[in-house]
């Protein structure tokens, strides 16, 4: 399947989650994606100008490319890991760590703030939530770098030789 049949089949199974997708199906799409994106973010820098200083500009054109390349990226990705045998919501994994990560900062900062009030001596209790947060960091972050090696690994696999419980290869 080469490059503009990669880009068609993507689109035309815009949300279709099940089947199989091949890994030059999948990673041509990504390359596409990536290049688009970038090309975008150049037009939207000469089209609505950037300040230097900041770094700042408007995102436009690359910002609706993207919302709407997000679902077909994840459906090509879905079918890419049904292609390898595994279940297509492992790609929600990295995700799904994330929201974890922000509902747990969350909560640390609602319970210390309300500690802080119940006690005599509020400085006393910053040493302890510094080193949970910034443990909690290090022990999210290195997970977060773990899934996504683990995730580039299970998109890069090889196909299952002929069907598998996700259907025929692709």
């Amino acid at each position: 399947m080469g490059f503009s049949d990669t880009i068609k089949t993507c689109f035309r199974k815009y949300l279709v989650f099940s089947g199989r997708a091949t890994r030059p199906e999948y990673w041509w799409f990504v390359l596409f994606v990536v290049v688009t994106s970038a090309l975008l973010a150049v037009v939207d820098s000469l089209l609505f100008g950037s300040n230097p200083e900041t770094g700042e500009g408007t995102h436009v054109l690359s910002s609706v490319f993207q919302l709407g390349v997000v679902i077909p990226m994840l459906a090509a990705g879905w079918r890419r890991l049904h292609d390898t045998g595994k279940p297509g919501w492992y790609l929600l994994l990295p995700m799904a760590l994330s929201i974890a990560t922000m509902v747990m900062l969350m909560t640390g900062v609602v319970a210390f703030s309300a500690l802080e009030q119940s006690v005599e001596d509020p400085e006393a209790l910053r040493g302890p939530a510094a080193f949970l947060g910034g443990t909690g960091i290090m022990v999210v972050s290195i997970l977060q770098l773990i899934l996504s090696v683990l995730m580039i690994w299970w998109l890069t696999r090889p196909s299952d030789e002929g069907a598998n419980e996700y259907g025929p290869p692709a």
